[in-house]
């Protein structure tokens, strides 16, 4: 006889994601303070800081850094580099991917919560709704009111203050890729070109939107990381947690009430968690990808703490392995290979930078002719010398060969080379055909610094003298 297996339907509760593209589940972000959130705003301001000055650097008579497009030239203090030497650039950003990975898998996603532009740029513009909108509950409160002269000059200084702060962030991103003297002068008196002026457009554009507007959204839905940092996570990772342990069963209570006295545990019920997290999540439902590591609850939680008499900690910066009672182990397989990676990456990119050469030498021969006879009798080959000065100051050379006996070389004998320049010169190198034998001889072009000997820039060339 067979035996059937009863089916017994077990009916499971899904939170569902609110939908933040409705205009109605936009996220009111309470503001927080507390020791994480004054790292926040150190961090922030100090990164902001630097990316509005560094175009403001000069350095020996010129911006410290620029990619100066037009020029195809990127300004690096006392570098001056090409699209060849671009290589560098892509070891920046595997060192940064590398870094990246690293912290992610020991502090979780810290990046996205102190130092990511998105995050950094959203907090300014909550300042501007706090300053002119109020708290999180009265500018609730305008947005659900009927137009009226207070709502309008509000939303108005708001969206100004917005605007004004995209505009110079825009200004602040293009300086890095025009002269900063001229971006300015020329935007502020109208004579910036076409495309300058859609550059500063764009950013402004994206600035207001993406941290004005967007918000989480651009998180949650247009952001890689978010989608991929948990593959870089493990038990042992440092991430915004709650001791649900401690903290169940929630519920509210008065702070008369001892603690031992009450079933309930330390969690209080009173959702500040929610209301300060600009992603809109409740940590209490355990780690989510939209959390970005903020600490935000974390403060909000200590401060709710302190006024029940409750010790601190019940939303934390902790591990899953901390929460089951264990110790959390540092070195691991993945923080190991990602910290060698990382080493590996900053050694060879140091030492590309250490090769870097100054000066970059090319020899052409003359197309049309291997070798000419002149009307001395001497056989004449002709050469272009083209030579790149990667430096950020003039320099000059003088040009000499060796490898021909008794020859003679026509053309300029010293030459000076400006910053960025390529310089082209032909020059002719003449020897009697009585003197050599074989019908081809190689020789050797050579540059030397005037004001340092042992700067010399040497490439071999072939001079023929017949076939």
């Amino acid at each position: 006889m067979t035996q059937k297996i009863k089916i017994k339907e077990i009916k499971t509760t899904h939170k569902e994601s609110a939908d933040r593209f409705n205009p109605s589940n936009r996220i009111y972000v309470r503001a927080a303070y507390g020791l994480f959130q004054k790292i926040r705003k150190l961090t922030g301001w100090g990164l902001i800081l630097l990316f509005l000055t560094i175009p403001m650097i000069r350095w020996d008579g010129h911006q410290a850094v620029l990619f100066d497009v037009d020029k195809q030239q990127f300004h690096l203090f006392n570098m001056l580099l090409f699209p060849q030497d671009l290589t560098l650039l892509a070891w920046v950003f595997i060192i940064a991917a590398f870094a990246l990975f690293f912290f992610t898998t020991y502090l979780g996603r810290v990046w996205c919560g102190y130092t990511c532009p998105q995050t950094v740029w959203t907090f300014i513009f909550i300042w501007f709704e706090e300053r002119f909108e109020g708290t999180a509950n009265k500018r609730k409160r305008l947005d659900q009111m009927p137009w009226s002269f207070n709502k309008i000059w509000r939303k108005t200084a708001k969206h100004t203050g917005w605007l004004i702060v995209s505009l110079f962030t825009a200004l602040a991103f293009c300086s890095y890729f025009v002269p900063v003297e001229t971006l300015y002068r020329d935007f502020f008196t109208g004579q910036s070109s076409m495309l300058v002026l859609l550059m500063v457009f764009i950013f402004t554009f994206s600035t207001y939107a993406n941290a004005g507007w967007m918000r989480s959204i651009f998180c949650i839905h247009m952001c890689p990381y978010s989608r991929f940092q948990s593959a870089m996570f493990d038990k042992n990772t440092y991430s915004v947690g709650y001791d649900a342990t401690r903290g169940e069963k929630r519920g509210p209570r008065s702070r008369k009430i001892d603690r031992s006295e009450t079933e309930l545990g330390d969690c209080v019920d009173c959702d500040l968690c929610v209301q300060v997290c600009p992603s809109g999540i409740d940590i209490r439902d355990g780690l989510q990808y939209e959390c970005i590591n903020c600490g935000a609850c974390v403060d909000a939680c200590d401060e709710t703490m302190d006024k029940m008499g409750y010790p601190r900690g019940l939303i934390s910066y902790t591990s899953e392995q901390i929460l089951e009672g264990k110790k959390t182990k540092l070195m691991r397989p993945k923080i190991i290979g990602y910290g060698l990676m990382l080493v590996v990456m900053l050694v060879l990119f140091f030492v590309n930078i250490a090769t870097l050469t100054k000066v970059e030498m090319e020899i052409l021969r003359d197309r049309t002719s291997l070798y000419r006879e002149n009307v001395d009798g001497l056989i004449e080959n002709t050469y272009t010398l083209k030579v790149l000065n990667k430096t950020i100051q003039a320099q000059t050379y003088n040009i000499t060969f060796s490898g021909l006996k008794d020859a003679t070389m026509i053309g300029p004998k010293q030459v000076t080379i400006s910053s960025g320049e390529i310089f082209t010169q032909p020059i002719s190198i003449a020897v009697d055909p009585y003197d050599i034998k074989e019908k081809k001889r190689t020789i050797t072009i050579k540059l030397t610094n005037v004001d340092d000997s042992d700067e010399v820039i040497q490439q071999d060339a072939s001079f023929f003298l017949g076939l």
